[in-house]
């Protein structure tokens, strides 16, 4: 297509749904429909979709670049013309659109919404060549298990949309087991992964038949989303206003050191138009917990996942980075109130299964009475008391010629003694709550469909 147009589209995604905004009569084609969020693209388009974000929706800075698609091309009878669309995928951490003069209006929805909708020309087209995979999901070792948990069921919610019949949203028996397989993929791929599979195994456990597992699965990602929200609000309550430190990088975590406001620079709304009338669903009067008042960060290699934590919280509040050896030096040394922490893994019997690092925090701590709360919704609580071990490439570590062997273990599990409180939506679990909620799980992972 040496005469086509070349446009880039961007799909938005913040806690497991995509931002959509429609077009105003002042943009050339396509005015009234649904679109991402887009521009032509004369030069580069890696380049031109960082300014098609900026000028549309002024979330430029709140976004990272999660990955891009192989370019999609079509011709438009109806206008005769050829486009080259250059389709990207960004997570997004604030939902505060401001909507430029090209929208009438915005709004934050689950993927499948893209195909009930009058859209842009192969829009769900060009989302399909940005989404994620199990096997995207089983090679993530940047996100915790709260976030690939809401990837997951976004995987399986997006197939059940494309397998259901588009007039009676039935599926068949081998839509059935197409789903099944997808699921028990989707669980086997992070075994350690306790959130993952519980979310996984609730909603196939929860849908009567496979023409539900849609609704259940977009159901389900809001609820995971409130659970990590509301354990995040009770973990900021535990550590207001004092001096804490933390490893690696969990999203929940992070929501509970920044005051559990989870949007940077912006509200809950779900939908908006240029008039300013957002939506006022999900406000609430209660004030946020104050802030830590000091945050100490060890950089959590290899992968320095710390590093992140740090910069993202960096304007909020005081923040000191430090290494890995040096925790046990902080804990006795500086004035240290706390130790917050995220959970892989909850077992049911109290222990944790978190990020390599994560035990020697928790026995610094307890050798100078520094209390440990381990934050993670009550999903990451394990059906099983079996340890599933995941190790990272040995060339993280080395990648030197001497014979020597590598050990790089991704996660270590602390004893339920040195853990002070496991904070969920539903408030501290004693060891006997943590039981109960594991049995719940336990049953949820009998399905069929």
């Amino acid at each position: 297509m040496t005469d086509a147009t070349h446009v880039v589209t961007a799909f938005l995604r913040t806690d497991g749904r995509i931002l959509l905004l429609r077009r105003s009569d002042a943009v050339g084609t396509y005015a009234g429909q649904w679109g991402g969020v887009s521009g032509y693209a004369e030069g580069d388009p890696d380049e031109q979709v960082w300014v098609e974000i900026d000028e549309e929706t002024g979330l430029a800075d709140a976004v990272d670049l999660v990955r891009s698609g192989r370019a999609l091309e079509f011709h438009d009878a109806d206008l005769d013309r050829d486009w080259v669309v250059h389709p990207y995928l960004f997570d997004c951490n604030s939902r505060a659109v401001e909507v430029s003069d090209e929208h009438v209006e915005y709004e934050w929805v689950h993927a499948p919404e893209i195909r009930r909708r009058e859209t842009v020309p192969e829009l769900w087209t060009a989302y399909e060549r940005v989404t994620p995979s199990v096997r995207t999901i089983a090679a993530d070792d940047e996100r915790g298990s709260a976030h690939l948990s809401i990837v997951a069921l976004g995987i399986l919610r997006d197939r059940a949309a494309v397998t259901a019949d588009p007039t009676t949203g039935e599926a068949d028996a081998e839509a059935a087991d197409e789903l099944a397989r997808l699921a028990r993929r989707l669980v086997e791929a992070r075994p350690s992964m306790a959130a993952l599979r519980n979310r996984v195994n609730r909603v196939m456990a929860a849908a009567d038949d496979p023409g539900e597992v849609e609704t259940v699965a977009a159901d389900a990602i809001d609820r995971a989303v409130t659970a990590d929200e509301e354990a995040a609000r009770i973990a900021a309550e535990r550590v207001a206003g004092e001096r804490v430190l933390t490893l690696s990088r969990s999203g929940t975590v992070l929501t509970a050191l920044r005051g559990s406001d989870r949007h940077e620079g912006g509200g809950p709304e779900d939908r908006g138009a240029v008039d300013g009338s957002d939506s006022e669903e999900g406000e609430t009067d209660d004030d946020p917990p104050t802030p830590p008042e000091g945050l100490y960060v060890a950089e959590s290699r290899p992968a320095r996942e710390g590093i992140t934590v740090a910069e993202a919280l960096a304007g909020t509040l005081p923040v000191t980075v430090h290494t890995d050896a040096a925790v046990a030096h902080v804990l006795a040394e500086e004035a240290v109130d706390a130790v917050l922490v995220g959970a892989d893994t909850v077992l049911p019997d109290g222990r944790v299964l978190n990020k390599t690092g994560t035990r020697t925090v928790a026995a610094a701590a307890a050798r100078e009475g520094v209390p440990v709360f381990v934050v993670a919704a009550a999903d990451k609580v394990s059906p099983h008391e079996a340890v599933n071990r995941e190790f990272g490439p040995s060339g993280d570590l080395y990648d030197g010629d001497a014979p020597v062997d590598v050990l790089n273990p991704t996660f270590d599990v602390t004893p339920a003694d040195l853990v002070d409180a496991v904070v969920t939506e539903r408030g501290a679990l004693s060891t006997d709550a943590v039981g109960s909620v594991a049995e719940e799980h336990r049953e949820n992972a009998d399905w069929s469909l």
